[in-house]
C-alpha cells in the first residue's frame, strides 16, 4: 500500500483529508453533543446533499459553466446553517422543530435535483457514501483552508462556547453575544459537514460527529480531554476505514462509521467493568 499511496495523488489527497476530517469534525461534535443537538448534522447533511445535486444539475443543464457540485453543496449547507438559526430565534419554546424542518426541506430539494440531473451516476454515490478517489487537489487546498478557519474560530471564542454549551443563561447575563456565537457555531458547523462528505459521505457524515464524541465521554474526566479523546477516536476510526476500505474496495464512509461504533463499544465495555 505505501507503494500505491507515494505514487498516487490521489490516495495521497484522500489521506491528508481524512486526516483533517478526522480533527474538525469530532472537534465540533463534542460541543454539538453537550448541546443536545446531535440531529444537526443530519440536517445539515441533507441541505449538502440538495446542493451537490444541484451542483450536478447545473452540469447537466450548463455545461461550460462547469459548476463544482462540492462547491454548491458548501453553499447550500451554509444557506441552510442560516435558516437554521433564524428558525431557532423564531421558535424560541420548541427550537429543536428547525432542524427537521431544514432537513426535510433538503431531502425534497434532493429529490428534485436528483432527478433534474438524470438520477443516480457514480459521482452521486460517492458523495452519498465517500470515496477514496474524489478528492483533488483543489479540493484538499479547501479542505485545509476550512479547517484551519473553524481550529482557529474554536481557539478564540473557546470560553464563549462553552459557556453556551452548559449554560446558556449565564452566558447571557454575562454579556456574550450569545446570537452571534450560535450562528458562528452553526456555519462552524456547516462548513466541518462539506469538508466531510468527500471522505465519509453526506449519509453518514453525522455519525463521525457523534459516535467519537458519544465514546470519549464515557472514559473524560472533563470537557478538554473529552475533546481530545474524540479526536483520536476520530483519527482512529477514519484511518481504519480508509485503510481497510482501500484494501476491501469499498467505499470509505462505512467503513469508517463501524470502525467508530467498535470503538464506542469498547468504550462501553471497558466502562462497564471499570
Amino acid at each position: 500500500m505505501l507503494e500505491t499511496f507515494l505514487q498516487f495523488e490521489f490516495l495521497r489527497n484522500t489521506f491528508y483529508t481524512g486526516l483533517i476530517v478526522g480533527i474538525i469534525a469530532p472537534l465540533l461534535g463534542t460541543f454539538i453533543v453537550v448541546r443536545r443537538l446531535s440531529l444537526i448534522a443530519d440536517g445539515l447533511s441533507h441541505v449538502t446533499l440538495a446542493g451537490i445535486a444541484f451542483g450536478m444539475f447545473m452540469q447537466k443543464k450548463f455545461a461550460l459553466l462547469a459548476f463544482s457540485p462540492f462547491y454548491t453543496g458548501i453553499g447550500f449547507s451554509i444557506i441552510g446553517a442560516i435558516i437554521i438559526e433564524y428558525l431557532r430565534s423564531i421558535y424560541q419554546s420548541f427550537q429543536e422543530i428547525a432542524i427537521p424542518i431544514i432537513l426535510s426541506v433538503g431531502v425534497g430539494l434532493s429529490v428534485i435535483f436528483i432527478s433534474l440531473a438524470d438520477g443516480f451516476n457514480t459521482d452521486l454515490y460517492g458523495y452519498l457514501f465517500g470515496s477514496v478517489a474524489a478528492v483533488s487537489r483543489e479540493n484538499l487546498y479547501l479542505i485545509i483552508g476550512i479547517a484551519i478557519f473553524i481550529i482557529a474560530a474554536i481557539i478564540f471564542f473557546y470560553k464563549e462556547l462553552f459557556a453556551l454549551s452548559f449554560d446558556e443563561e449565564y452566558a447571557n447575563v454575562s454579556g456574550i453575544h450569545a446570537r452571534f456565537i450560535h450562528l458562528l457555531f452553526i456555519i462552524l458547523t456547516a462548513l466541518a459537514i462539506s469538508a466531510s462528505i468527500r471522505i465519509v459521505g453526506v449519509l453518514l457524515v453525522s455519525a463521525l460527529m457523534t459516535l467519537p464524541v458519544a465514546a470519549s465521554i464515557r472514559i473524560a474526566k472533563s470537557f478538554k480531554q473529552a475533546i481530545f479523546l474524540s479526536i483520536l477516536f476520530g483519527e482512529l476510526a477514519v484511518l481504519s476505514g480508509l485503510i481497510s476500505g482501500y484494501y476491501f474496495e469499498i467505499p470509505p464512509g462505512g467503513t469508517i462509521v463501524i470502525a467508530a461504533a467498535l470503538i464506542l463499544g469498547l468504550t462501553l465495555v471497558f466502562r462497564r467493568k471499570k
